[in-house]
């Protein structure tokens, strides 16, 4: 829902002037962002109340206490265990539904009407970040911009720069720019079966380092660094080694991702300009593309953004049941999707966003429909379209409170393909290491030389 702006101005205006002018206009004015302070949002830019239907609850600060039984650096506790399962969307019942849920998980339903179910619990608005996350976002509600063309921002700090969105690509700044943390270290599962539910798991040791979120940095502090993502793969055997580094830049059009690849057959560090938009990622089998890590990450660029709206939808959420260390890969992992008696669904408003793939660019996505949780900005669902306007894969994000910190994050991605009848399920660490937030990475560790020494010890 671009604002529309009135123009009577003289034939020599340009529309690069028209299209800076508007973008400086992206910040909201201070008594629309009171809303932020009044009770009426959010700080993130959440409405507050819960529904007419009283089926989703107002928000009050989400976990702010360890639940009983949790101890520091151990798996987290579900602090919503006794919760039951209020009802299951099936395929003889989705459409009594279906203005709740995605024309992807509709399509899931007709994919696999025998086994695939969606199981609802209560709703419980359990999002909650440090205070200085709150603070900023308030903050940068009446100062952000969005550079020329939507490919970065300015004037913001710390945390999402457009709590109060008016464009769709700014939604899609705020998922890029949530907090998770300066840094995190985890070793996590991809498995990517085979239709019968065949598969091997690949181990993938990865480090992250966030600058902007770290306390004190801006848009412009960061020397346009988003994310230092530096991981590498433990086993199979015949993958172990390969090192991948991303640089991932808040300009990408201005200062386009840098990515180097460490291959131990060959010992050489190479550069990598591939990794980015629609190539296929190498541990994914093909299941996914390069921007579908994260749900989405990179450039915006290549894509047309449009704001649809909000709509109440059942998501995954407070998935602390499949990241259950009693839970093995092979109690997760089912043919054509995951268990789904191990997941969990609530009833949540999510912003609806839809990208279309601009004239005279590719992507093998013609349209993407995203679907983001109002409390915490994190792409819980997407539905990808093919060329021909057929959805083709069906994403999912399960993410948990990591209430020790707090912040929100995911614990599996999961990436349907509807068409050859496979998927892709990353990010479980049921049977490795539990996540840390506790190192302090140098920025010499995310360098060519430091990945090319890795390679060689």
């Amino acid at each position: 829902m671009n604002r529309i702006f009135n123009w009577m101005a003289a034939g020599t205006c340009t529309l690069f002037f028209l299209v800076a002018v508007a973008q400086a206009e992206a910040k909201v004015s201070a008594e629309e962002a009171e809303k932020l302070k009044d009770g009426t949002l959010t700080p993130l830019g959440a409405e507050r109340k819960g529904n007419e239907a009283g089926t989703i609850p107002p928000w009050e600060g989400g976990i702010t206490e360890w639940p009983e039984g949790y101890k520091e650096d151990e798996p987290h506790v579900d602090p919503f265990a006794d919760d039951k399962i209020l009802f299951t969307i099936t395929a003889a019942n989705v459409a009594e539904y279906g203005d709740k849920v995605s024309p992807g998980q509709i399509a899931t339903f007709k994919r696999y009407p025998n086994t695939y179910t969606m199981n609802v619990y209560p709703t419980r608005r359990s999002a909650s970040y440090p205070q200085r996350i709150y603070d900023w976002a308030v903050r940068n509600a009446t100062t952000a911009e969005l550079v020329e063309g939507g490919n970065g921002f300015r004037n913001a700090r710390e945390s999402i720069p457009f709590p109060i969105p008016t464009e769709g690509v700014e939604t899609v700044w705020n998922h890029l720019t949530r907090y998770r943390n300066d840094t995190v270290y985890r070793v996590y599962a991809v498995i990517a079966p085979s239709p019968g539910g065949a598969y091997t798991t690949v181990t993938t040791e990865e480090k992250i380092f966030f600058p902007y979120s770290v306390e004190g940095a801006t848009a412009e502090t960061v020397n346009n660094r988003l994310v230092y993502f530096l991981s590498t793969i433990l086993e199979p055997p015949r993958m172990a080694g390969e090192i991948l580094l991303v640089h991932d830049t808040l300009d990408q059009v201005k200062e386009p991702r840098k990515a180097w690849k460490y291959n131990p057959g060959q010992r050489r560090v190479r550069r990598a300009p591939n990794v980015a938009y629609d190539q296929p990622d190498g541990p994914s089998d093909g299941q996914r593309t390069a921007d579908q890590l994260d749900m989405f990450n990179g450039a915006p660029d290549r894509y047309e953004w449009t704001l649809i709206g909000k709509k109440e939808m059942y998501v995954p959420y407070n998935c602390y049941e499949v990241a259950g260390r009693r839970n093995k890969y092979k109690d997760i992992i089912r043919p054509g999707h995951p268990n789904p008696d191990l997941l969990r669904y609530e009833l949540h408003r999510v912003w609806m966003v839809e990208a279309k793939l601009k004239k005279g660019t590719s992507h093998i996505y013609a349209r993407r429909t995203f679907y983001m949780d109002e409390d915490t900005w994190t792409i819980l669902v997407a539905d990808l379209y093919d060329k021909r306007g057929e959805i083709w894969r069906v994403s999912e994000d399960h993410t948990i409170n990591l209430y020790d910190l707090p912040m929100v994050g995911p614990i599996m991605e999961v990436h349907l393909d509807l068409q050859n009848g496979r998927y892709l399920a990353l990010g479980m660490t049921n049977e490795g290491t539990p996540w840390s937030f506790k190192e302090k990475y140098p920025l010499d560790m995310f360098t060519p030389a430091a990945i090319r020494r890795m390679g060689r010890r």
